[in-house]
């Protein structure tokens, strides 16, 4: 290994100015076993580099070449793999992890001691060492570490020995000796002689350094005796400071005993205050003035001076029962005894206040009792402001007895509750039978009417009669009217004044007149509804203080509520005296407020079932009135009681509309029609455009819009269905002319009211109108032209069997003196006889209200030309060159059409 190390270092690393410090012979571990050798090397010029170098031997010659280098400052980590037993590998983690395989334990440990030492000497960089036993890893001696970095030295082998006995020259001992051979001019020829006269004056220079250290002993002498001088000064001077020290004490021990008078007397000028502060506390805070013990035991409650001395005097006891008392306090008799004065004078004014209260109460509601007769000759609600008025005043004290005394205050919330109920109950029922009087006296009105309706009509009028007298159900107005105006074309004309007074009864003056006043009537009873509901509200908040803190009030009965859907909530029976926790003072307010008005829904829902009895198109007036109340009420409090209950009857009126319109659904479906008359225009067909009409007047710009879209599309539907229907059945009038006239009615009506829910029912009402006057125009023309009609389709049949049309005419049925033989049973005037036939088949058919006549008419024309030109094109393909033509020219027709329809 010597050999190798020496040849390593002359052929390769002396070149590169580099010394060889450590060399191992090594292969890659568990690849074919390559030897080369890591070598451990450091650069002879500053700064001093350490590399590791991989050395391979050349497989051509037998020479040696550098196949890799690494920076020893770029390893990171060393793996021994095994710190106790011997094992040639090791790993050197540089970029990346290089694994190697020593040619002996010896050999690897050596290496990495090397490694070891170059980091200490030169790098001193964190380098981990990993299963390298702790020999290995010695530290250098102090001497070497002291060796600058910069130096090249060997560590391995005979090179560290002799780096360690070598020390570099100080800068200073280069200039000496730089100047001493440049006084010799760089010739020294002999070394010895040199070295001789160098110490020779090295001994004149020290025998002149003994001399002048004797020279100096006198002066030493002189110095010794000043010190002594020295020392006796101090000796004295310490005395001096003895006897001041003797003399300071004394004073230091008078004034440690005036400072600890001093303490003692900031001690009890301490405690002298707190006790000060501790009694104007007491005095201050629980000390009650006279003429407020004076109001709370004999203040005048009813006069307003008397009234806000009360309050203060409430406030000021509150103020005094409230103080947080210190530790201590309560054991004090003065204390106790106060406190048992702040209870007595709280109990005497509370039970003087709650007797007042309930006084108040009583009198005040026998006040107001005696205002109701004045009020029940109008539809108006007696204002319960002036009441109000008076019982804010005592709205402070009502909080103080809430704070104070709760059973009290419960007790007079539940007195309020009960007696304002009562009054309430008859105010609202002599309210309400005011209403139902005037809507009885609108109906009555339109009874008297009902006596110039002709004898035919007796038997509706005393129906209604009888409704009126009895309380008996009135069915939608088309509901008597739709089964009696389905007559005869026949008869149509004699009777049509009483049929439309009739069957548009609900779309005439009289009905438009009652169902306003009825309207009115229900939007004045809301009217008084709403601001007397919000006001008691309102004061019920001020009044008993509901709108800052939780609190716990007795229940109150819940009106029967029902969701739209028709769904029924849970039911909790009404009993006063039982106690729940409420979530929020929100509620309390809302169940105080279903008690004292817990006859308004039973009274509107009996309200709405007479205006439903009276006339079922009254539920579309009360739905829209309704709605706009609950959505106007919702916008200011949706959890309110005028809210909840208007929203529950919401729920009826919106049940009576739904059984208004199947009821008018059931109606078509019910209707029959005669066998001996024409249909005309369908009665539920007017009667569809009369709730149209009046429902667009009703709901224009209301919130429910919604309710009514829908209405709108199942009656259209049905009004569809039962047209078909009523065609189906028809005998008199053909099934074309039934359907025709009444979608043309429908589209007419759609077209005009511009129902934007009703658009795709307004384009399917249109196309079945067109179909069916198509279908009839063409059914109708085959009379006139009877004979030709059949010729013709008999030679269209021979063409579709296959035969040409050329080959037509040599047809024994189809030939030219066949066709000549039709042609001439029909001459211009046995057409025009025809059409003329034709025009007064079509005008019985037809019905006047329409109008549809010349529509038809011109319709007619249409076609008859068409055919004509049908015929003519058939003729000239069939009999080609025959001169065969019709005895009647297509401005012949013109002039026929024209003629027939200005004759009638």
């Amino acid at each position: 290994m010597t050999a190798i190390k020496h040849a390593l270092q002359r052929d390769i690393f002396t070149p590169n100015d580099e010394r060889l410090l450590g060399i191992v012979n090594v292969c890659k571990a568990g690849k074919k076993k390559k030897n080369c050798f890591l070598c451990a090397t450091v650069t002879t010029e500053r700064p001093v580099q350490v590399k590791v170098v991989k050395v391979k031997k050349s497989d051509k010659g037998d020479f040696y070449k550098r196949q890799q280098t690494w920076e020893l400052r770029d390893l990171t980590v060393v793996d021994a793999k095994d710190a106790s037993k011997e094992n040639p590998e090791f790993d050197l983690h540089f970029e990346k992890v290089y694994r190697w395989l020593a040619s002996s334990t010896a050999e690897k440990n050596s290496f990495i001691s090397c490694i070891w030492k170059l980091n200490q000497r030169y790098l001193r960089k964190k380098l981990e060492f990993v299963n390298v036993n702790s020999q290995l890893l010695e530290e250098l001696p102090k001497a070497e570490e002291s060796v600058p970095s910069g130096e090249s030295q060997s560590v391995a082998g005979g090179d560290e020995d002799a780096l360690d006995d070598y020390q570099e020259l100080s800068t200073r001992e280069e200039q000496d000796i730089e100047s001493m051979m440049e006084t010799c001019e760089y010739a020294i020829s002999n070394a010895e002689a040199f070295a001789e006269k160098l110490f020779k004056e090295l001994q004149v220079l020290d025998g002149a350094n003994i001399q002048s250290i004797m020279a100096s002993e006198k002066q030493v002498n002189i110095l010794m005796q000043l010190l002594d001088e020295a020392l006796t000064e101090v000796d004295t001077i310490e005395g001096k400071l003895s006897s001041y020290e003797e003399m300071l004490q004394s004073v230091k021990d008078q004034m440690d005993q005036i400072s600890q008078s001093n303490r003692l007397i900031q001690i009890s000028n301490t405690n002298n205050n707190k006790l000060l502060d501790e009694i104007q506390f007491l005095v201050n805070y629980m000390d009650l003035s006279k003429g407020h013990i004076r109001a709370l035991q004999e203040g005048d409650l009813t006069s307003p001076k008397g009234i806000e001395a009360c309050i203060n005097a409430s406030e000021a006891l509150l103020q005094c029962m409230s103080v947080a008392l210190r530790p201590g306090h309560e054991k004090l008799m003065a204390v106790r005894q106060q406190q048992l004065l702040f209870a007595e004078l709280r109990d005497t004014f509370a039970r003087r206040l709650t007797n007042h209260l309930n006084n108040v109460f009583v009198h005040q509601g026998h006040d107001q009792s005696s205002t109701l007769p004045q009020h029940a000759a109008e539809l108006t609600l007696p204002k319960h402001s002036p009441l109000h008025r008076d019982l804010l005043r005592y709205a402070k004290l009502m909080e103080w007895l809430k704070n104070t005394h709760r059973e009290k205050y419960e007790g007079l919330s539940r007195t309020y509750v009960d007696y304002m109920s009562r009054l309430y109950e008859r105010e609202i029922k002599d309210f309400f039978e005011v209403a139902k009087i005037k809507m009885a006296g609108t109906s009555k009105e339109a009874k008297g009417k009902f006596a110039t309706l002709p004898r035919k009509e007796s038997a509706l009028k005393q129906e209604t009669e009888s409704l009126h007298g009895s309380s008996g159900k009135l069915t939608g107005s088309t509901s008597s009217l739709n089964k009696l105006t389905v007559q005869g074309s026949n008869s149509r004309r004699s009777q049509s004044s009483s049929l439309l007074d009739m069957g548009n009864m609900s779309a005439s003056d009289l009905d438009v007149a009652d169902r306003t006043k009825f309207d009115k009537i229900f939007e004045q009873v809301l009217s008084e509804l709403e601001p007397l509901c919000l006001a008691e509200q309102d004061f019920i908040s001020k009044f008993f203080k509901l709108q800052q803190h939780q609190t716990v009030m007795p229940p109150l009965a819940q009106p029967e509520t029902e969701e739209l859907d028709g769904s029924m909530p849970s039911r909790t029976p009404p009993q006063a005296d039982q106690r729940y926790a409420l979530s929020s003072e929100k509620d309390t307010v809302r169940l105080m407020m279903n008690k004292i008005f817990q006859s308004i829904e039973p009274e509107l829902n009996s309200l709405i079932a007479l205006g439903d009895k009276i006339d079922s198109f009254h539920s579309l007036y009360m739905l829209v009135k309704m709605s706009h109340h609950v959505w106007t009420a919702e916008n200011v409090d949706p959890a309110s009681f005028l809210s909840t209950t208007l929203g529950n009857v919401l729920v009826t009126v919106k049940r009576n509309f739904d059984k208004c319109i199947s009821g008018q659904i059931r109606q078509m479906e019910e209707v029959k029609i005669s066998k001996k008359s024409k249909v005309g225009i369908l009665p539920f067909v007017t009667g569809f455009e009369e709730f149209a009409e009046l429902a667009e007047t009703i709901f224009r710009n209301a919130e429910r819009r919604g309710d009514l879209d829908k209405a709108y599309v199942k009656l259209i539907r049905a009004v569809f269905t039962n047209v078909e229907k009523v065609a189906n059945e028809s005998q008199k009038t053909p099934r074309d002319v039934v359907m025709m006239e009444n979608f043309h009615h429908i589209f007419s009506t759609l077209s005009r009211l511009k129902i934007s829910c009703l658009d795709a029912e307004r384009r399917e009402a249109k196309h079945k109108y067109t179909d069916h006057l198509q279908s009839y125009v063409i059914n109708s023309l085959g009379q006139p032209l009877e004979k030709l009609n059949h010729f013709f389709e008999g030679v269209e049949a021979r063409v579709a069997q296959g035969v040409r049309e050329e080959e037509v005419s040599y047809q024994l049925a189809f030939n030219k003196q066949e066709l000549r033989k039709v042609i001439k049973e029909y001459p211009g005037k046995e057409v025009k006889k025809g059409l003329d036939n034709l025009y007064r088949k079509v005008d019985k058919h037809l019905c006047e209200e329409e109008s549809l006549l010349q529509v038809v008419w011109h319709s007619t024309q249409d076609e008859f030309i068409r055919q004509y030109k049908h015929f003519e094109g058939l003729i000239g393909r069939c009999y080609p060159g025959s001169g065969i033509t019709m005895e009647f020219t297509i401005q012949d027709m013109l002039e026929y059409f024209s003629s027939i329809a200005q004759s009638h």
